[in-house]
């Protein structure tokens, strides 16, 4: 397993022009591009890519604005190490 590591949403979308990833965990809170907008901008160019939205937001709804922004799936912080895994593995295969 390679990780790759972006500190804002600005890098993440560069990060994804330049390289080909098999997942992205993308946290919702990023500096200079929030990781809903990053993640629009790289399902334009990349619609394949499995994205997960990690926020420490649990309210109500949050999950349906990361679905809608174009994650395919959405983990809440404090992450559960064995839910996040068998989400990896769902959209990896």
């Amino acid at each position: 397993i390679q990780i790759t590591r972006a500190a804002t949403g600005l890098a993440a979308v560069n990060l994804c022009r330049e390289n080909t990833f098999n997942l992205i965990l993308m946290d919702i809170q990023l500096h200079e591009m929030d990781g809903l907008a990053a993640t629009k901008l790289i399902k334009q160019s990349n619609p394949d890519i499995p994205i997960i939205a990690q926020t420490a937001y649990a309210m109500s709804g949050e999950r349906e604005k990361c679905i809608k922004a174009g994650c395919d799936d959405y983990i809440s912080k404090p992450i559960n190490i064995s839910e996040l895994l068998g989400k990896i593995d769902l959209l990896i295969k």
